[in-house]
């Protein structure tokens, strides 16, 4: 397979695929891109997309050392 094929199938995942690499349902991520808060995503006709990057970035930005962190207090508030 050529690497610019190789790299769409891997730079793009569904919602089932983005929920499995975040450990979250697709139901939960639905939710998220209603009431907002959740990772990017992007719409193209009836599919739903997310990067990657955009996933991780995501994720990572939720990242705290404890409950007493002020990152997790503004998270939860």
């Amino acid at each position: 397979m050529p690497e610019s094929e190789t790299t769409a199938t891997t730079t793009y995942l569904s919602c089932e695929q983005a929920g499995a690499h975040l450990n979250l349902s697709p139901r939960t991520l639905e939710k998220l891109r209603t009431v907002g808060g959740g990772p990017r995503f992007r719409k193209l006709g009836r599919r739903v997309l997310y990067k990657l990057a955009d996933l991780d970035a995501w994720s990572d930005a939720r990242a705290c050392e404890s409950t007493s962190d002020p990152a997790y207090t503004t998270l939860h508030d």
